[in-house]
């Protein structure tokens, strides 16, 4: 069964039943997945493509270059150059991108420890960090362009 799936089924009557809710739109959901990755080297265009044909792989949606909103002298960045690419998945597409992440990437992880708790802020987002696309099952080895987080 897909996460999605038994989150709707199992998960939530259990929740609406522990914390006393009514009504099903009180239980917690997650609204949506963000993946970004930054480019270090942004004067080569093959990086870029490569950041672009990877994250599309791992989400199966197109990412959206993102492009720098002021220019940095010390980063030799310029207004507009692009930095790197985004991609936002809702509904069953962020669900089945979190069982992979959870059930695939992260068990295949170097020296996984399991997820803190402190990379919560206040609004209930999470944050967390790959140091390197190789771990996800639809990236190759050869094809990839640099390692990237």
């Amino acid at each position: 069964m897909m996460l999605y799936e038994r989150f709707r089924k199992e998960i939530v009557p259990k929740l609406m039943e522990e914390l006393g809710y009514k009504n099903i739109m009180q239980v917690p959901k997650v609204e949506k997945v963000v993946i970004n990755c930054g480019v270090s080297e942004t004067d080569n265009p093959k990086v870029l493509e490569g950041v672009v044909r990877d994250l599309s792989l791992i989400t199966g949606q197109k990412p959206v270059i993102t492009r720098a909103k002021r220019s940095i002298s010390d980063f030799k960045i310029t207004k507009g150059k692009p930095v790197g690419c985004m991609v936002t998945l809702r509904g069953p597409r962020a669900y089945a991108f979190l069982d992979k992440l959870f059930n695939l990437v992260l068990p295949k992880t170097r020296d996984f420890r399991g997820l803190s708790s402190a990379s919560f802020d206040g609004r209930g987002n999470y944050t967390l960090g790959l140091d390197e696309q190789l771990v996800f099952p639809e990236i190759k080895y050869d094809e990839i362009e640099k390692v990237q987080g």
